[in-house]
């Protein structure tokens, strides 16, 4: 089935600030050498889907810049491609008004490629995913939209749009961030969540934004959704039966997580760590594509490392670091003691320092023996404090601006 992707990467990220101050969510640096988005459109490569539009639209330049610098290249023919849209303005002059919006803003570029099936897909969320086996389903259900879903605890789900479906997955109810939400008739702890991501048969895709052309805000979750299970055959993919290729026997079954807060951001980044962890990126059959950092390898000297991830480029002299991702080019000199710190790249952390429970964003300089994460109302004078106690410390500047 010829299948083209659209990319939904134009969100603002709020709950991320600072790390959003100048960036869109999908492009905030990730586990060391990557961005966000990188995990979505590396599920589109892996699977097979080369045809992909991303479209952009809150402070998307570095978004722009990155996947001009990493995610180019060339085709022999036209069925290849991975294209940044900003708002096209086809429809008047507003931004896009939501996801379905977005793509009723960009019909016209679906329609020139004459695909079978739509996958629209967020950018924000750190996860692996065969979408051949989604596509393969929806083939086999004769389904005109498919939600890709997973289970969450009832607490969590009115975060998400919840489904409700019959025992041949069937959706019979969708409710978009219930107050609410309807537990799974099978376990009365859990609900079934969207997440996010939808194939659409391109002639049902084509109709309901039709159907849907008189609405200024139009959204798949709010809108959408909810209005066309009883019309469609709009099933829900269990997200969780999945079978990736060369996944460990120690991580978790089709890790999938929201990384939409501080707190649940940094908790991903802990969850790569350690002898066994949750998600390992060392998967040459279902590879995360990173970024082109030209640099050497890391070198460490006379170091305590434990349980962290350094990235190429880094220099790590005489210090000790405990649950810490490091970025490429970082430079982390003699007697600093690191804790629980995510340090992206190009920063410079001089001699004496300590760092306990820090993000660091990218081009800082700490001048010797700099103490963060000890002192919160030290801490608060300088830097930001999420609720859940961790300091962010926000973009420095290059020295090349």
């Amino acid at each position: 089935m010829k299948t083209i992707g659209i990319i939904m990467a134009g969100g603002k990220g709020e709950r991320l600030y600072p790390l959003t101050k100048e960036r869109s969510k999908p492009a905030v640096p990730f586990a060391g050498k990557y961005r966000i988005i990188d995990f979505v459109l590396s599920n589109f490569i892996n699977s097979g889907i080369y045809a992909n539009y991303v479209l952009v639209q809150y402070l998307s330049q570095s978004l722009i810049e990155h996947i001009r610098q990493n995610w180019s290249f060339s085709s022999l023919t036209n069925d290849q491609f991975i294209t940044v849209v900003p708002p096209q303005m086809r429809l008047g002059e507003m931004w896009y008004r939501g996801t379905a919006d977005a793509v009723k803003q960009n019909l016209n570029l679906i329609t020139d490629f004459s695909p079978d099936l739509v996958a629209i897909f967020g950018a924000d969320h750190i996860y692996r995913m065969d979408i051949g086996q989604m596509i393969k389903f929806h083939m086999q259900k004769k389904a005109d939209v498919t939600i890709s879903a997973i289970t969450v605890p009832i607490k969590e789900a009115s975060r998400f749009g919840t489904i409700m479906a019959d025992e041949k997955d069937r959706v019979c109810g969708f409710e978009e961030k219930p107050k609410n939400p309807k537990p799974m008739p099978s376990n009365p702890d859990l609900a079934y969540a969207s997440m996010g991501n939808y194939i659409f048969n391109f002639d049902v895709l084509r109709e309901i934004m039709h159907e849907f052309s008189d609405r200024s805000d139009v959204d798949f979750g709010k809108t959408i959704l909810p209005a066309i299970y009883k019309d469609y055959g709009v099933f829900a993919y269990n997200y969780s039966k999945q079978v990736l290729p060369g996944i460990k026997d120690y991580e978790e079954s089709n890790y999938w997580r929201d990384v939409g807060t501080i707190q649940s951001y940094f908790d991903a980044h802990m969850d790569f760590l350690g002898q066994k962890p949750l998600i390992d990126l060392n998967n040459s059959r279902w590879p995360i594509i990173s970024q082109k950092f030209i640099s050497g390898p890391a070198r460490i000297i006379q170091s305590n490392i434990e349980d962290s991830l350094v990235s190429d480029g880094s220099v790590i002299v005489k210090s000790s670091l405990k649950k810490c991702v490091i970025s490429s080019n970082v430079i982390i000199h003699d007697k600093c003691e690191l804790t629980n710190c995510i340090i992206m790249d190009s920063c410079e952390i001089h001699s004496g320092s300590r760092l306990k429970n820090v993000i660091v964003d990218r081009f800082n300089i700490f001048e010797p023996k700099t103490v963060v994460g000890f002192n919160p109302d030290r801490d608060a004078q300088n830097y930001y404090i999420d609720p859940s106690g961790i300091v962010i410390i926000p973009r420095g500047i290059s020295k090349w601006e």
